[in-house]
């Protein structure tokens, strides 16, 4: 049967509201499933979402922090811990400047906004809290004692994100930039761990692999240390770049593979 307009029927806060539609949009809502129908923002845009989220450039880096997380645990299991380390190092490049990127669209919704804070601090979770302490793992530190490090060091992370979500909420409120971080910032393991590391130069493999394990625990603590840590500006964001950079020239000409 053809019908010119038809009734859907909307639960209003526990009210029922008729709103009618004309047959071309029936035809366009029956074609994308009643499934992918949002009311709002069909009204609203004209349009109909078949997936939740927001989807724009500015999360573009923070999902390919992501990706690199996760290919770079592909690497350390493949006991290539040059590139696994490379993968975090690249971790820290995308997030140095997704806020930037983000900021860059003046038009943000504040569900936007909102989104885009959550996003990051999931994404940091994995690459900076999660995914060093797997390279740890695979570097064959799996008894007990091992495991309470990385429970240390991944639950400091979660708390230290936690509390970021918290004060950064409040902070979105206020018009002074932030000058510090209280506690130790997670994306600073894109560095600590990769300069560990290069002390395979002067020392040996299993001494650099302890103190790696070590450098996981005091992490973790100083996430969570109610200490003020200065923010970098861009030309400070530069700097540690370039750090990064002589590090990454390090670990290609030690060329060296952990196993």
């Amino acid at each position: 049967h053809v019908f010119n307009y038809f009734t859907c029927l909307l639960d209003r806060g526990g009210s029922k509201q008729a709103i009618f539609y004309s047959q071309k949009e029936v035809k366009y809502l029956s074609f994308n499933m009643h499934s992918c129908y949002n009311e709002p923002d069909y009204k609203k845009e004209g349009k109909v979402n078949c997936m939740i989220g927001y989807y724009n450039y500015t999360v573009i880096l923070t999902y390919c922090s992501l990706i690199s997380a996760i290919v770079g645990t592909h690497f350390a299991f493949e006991h290539n811990y040059v590139l696994a380390l490379f993968c975090l190092m690249l971790c820290g490049f995308f997030d140095s400047f997704d806020g930037i990127v983000a900021r860059s669209k003046k038009d943000r919704t504040e569900e936007e906004k909102k989104f885009g804070i959550q996003i990051d601090s999931l994404v940091d979770l994995i690459s900076f809290g999660v995914y060093p302490a797997i390279i740890a793992y695979s570097m064959g530190f799996n008894s007990f004692p091992c495991l309470i490090i990385f429970i240390i060091y991944i639950l400091g992370a979660v708390i230290r994100l936690g509390y970021f979500n918290v004060m950064e909420d409040m902070r979105q409120q206020q018009t002074e930039k932030r000058k510090y971080y209280q506690g130790l910032p997670v994306t600073s393991s894109s560095l600590i761990f990769p300069m560990i590391y290069c002390l395979t130069v002067w020392l040996k493999v299993p001494q650099v692999q302890f103190v790696y394990l070590i450098g996981l625990l005091v992490v973790g603590i100083l996430f969570v240390a109610n200490i003020k840590v200065i923010k970098p500006d861009f030309k400070g964001v530069l700097g540690l770049i370039g750090f990064g950079i002589i590090l990454l020239i390090i670990l290609i000409i030690k060329g060296v593979v952990l196993i």
